[in-house]
Order: structure tokens, then C-alpha cells, then sequence
């Protein structure tokens, strides 16, 4: 890393071998996070350059496009997996909710079967 970046600098981890947002030192490493959020990574300060416009635009794309895909996901009501008892509770309670047009239980239900389906059923 030549000189001193400024938090907010974009820096490109060829280690990683993408974009990051400069956050700061940690001891020896640099701390970067991906652009749009999410868990920061240590990188090796002698090794991570600035990132090109094309780099830029690219991770920038990247995490527009991870958004979009999140919240369609969440737009859609989860599948329960056949046979599964969790599943099938979940899935009734939903029914039942939604037949009451109680919102906020249905709600509930699909944010339970989520969670229940990427602890128990992961793809």
C-alpha cells in the first residue's frame, strides 16, 4: 500500500482478488470490507494496490446485484421440504395466519421457516 489510504479509499486485495473498503489498520493487516457491507477481511498492506475504475464498477455492480436478489428472495414466501415435520408446522401456521389475515403471524411463520430451513435444510 503506497503511503497512507484514508478510511473510505477503495483498495483492490489481489490475495482475495477483489474490492474492498478501506477501514484501517489491525496490527499488521489492513482491514477492508466489501463494498455494499458486509464482514471485513485482513489483507497484507504491502500487497493491496488501488482499485481501478473498472474494478470499481465492477465490485459496485456485484453488490447491487446481491441486493436485488436478497430482497426478491424475501418477496417470495418460503417452500417448506415434503416430509419435514418443522416444515409442516411452520407451513400450517402460515395458513392459519393467513386465513385470519393476520399479517404480522404470516409474517412470523415465513421468517421461522427461513430460519429453520437454512439451519436445517441448507442447499
Amino acid at each position: 500500500m503506497a503511503g497512507h489510504e484514508e478510511c473510505g479509499a477503495y483498495l483492490y486485495d489481489p490475495a482475495a482478488r477483489k474490492v474492498g473498503e478501506y477501514r484501517g489498520q489491525a496490527g499488521p493487516y489492513a482491514m477492508l470490507r466489501p463494498l455494499g457491507g458486509g464482514r471485513e477481511w485482513q489483507a497484507d498492506p504491502e500487497r493491496v494496490r488501488p482499485a481501478t475504475p473498472e474494478e470499481r464498477l465492477s465490485a459496485g455492480v456485484r453488490a447491487a446485484n446481491a441486493r436485488a436478489t436478497a430482497s426478491y428472495e424475501l418477496s417470495r414466501p418460503p417452500v417448506p421440504v415434503p416430509h419435514c415435520v418443522v416444515c409442516g408446522a411452520l407451513d400450517r401456521s402460515r395458513t392459519a395466519a393467513r386465513a385470519e389475515f393476520d399479517w404480522s403471524a404470516e409474517t412470523d411463520a415465513n421468517v421461522l421457516l427461513r430460519r429453520h430451513l437454512r439451519t436445517d435444510h441448507p442447499e
